[in-house]
């Protein structure tokens, strides 16, 4: 048997048009969650100091 997929945000079944999710409201959701830094990726802090100078200068 093949499990149906269900939405990351509500889990409800996905719908194509939508997936990975059930409907533009949860990828509206997700999106906001990205965007807001409600999502973080692990890893250790960064200090502005140690990136490398932009090209632009």
């Amino acid at each position: 048997m093949t499990a149906k997929a269900k939405c990351p945000i509500c889990s409800k079944p996905v719908v194509h048009e939508f997936r990975p999710f059930c409907s533009k409201r949860c990828a509206d959701l997700d999106l906001h969650n990205w965007l807001s830094d409600s999502y973080t990726v692990p890893g250790e802090p960064v200090s502005p100091h140690a990136l490398p100078p932009d090209e632009d200068g």
